[in-house]
């Protein structure tokens, strides 16, 4: 590695099973219907879950803070983003 290639620093670890443990069912069922799937966008979750769109919001905000899911914009559509499952193993 060059001095003019960037290391990206993780300010916030990827998170493990062991925190999605201490979430609410609800959360718990998001990031299982999220490891089955490649990335979804908020409104498939609802949809494959049958969650009402503000507890998938709920679901995802917690995922979030403990650092077990990422999200990007959608190609097709910048409105919306996409999460994906990210985990320790």
């Amino acid at each position: 590695m060059t001095d003019s290639e960037s290391v990206r620093q993780d300010t916030h670890p990827r998170g493990t099973w062991d925190d999605i443990k201490e979430l609410p069912p609800s959360a718990k069922l998001v990031a299982k219907v999220l490891e089955q799937n490649e990335a979804m966008t908020q409104q498939t979750i609802a949809e494959e879950t049958l969650l009402p769109d503000r507890t998938v919001r709920y679901a995802l905000n917690r995922l979030d803070e403990k650092n077990t899911i990422s999200s990007r914009f959608s190609v097709m559509d910048a409105r919306r983003q996409l999460y994906t499952l990210d985990i320790n193993p």
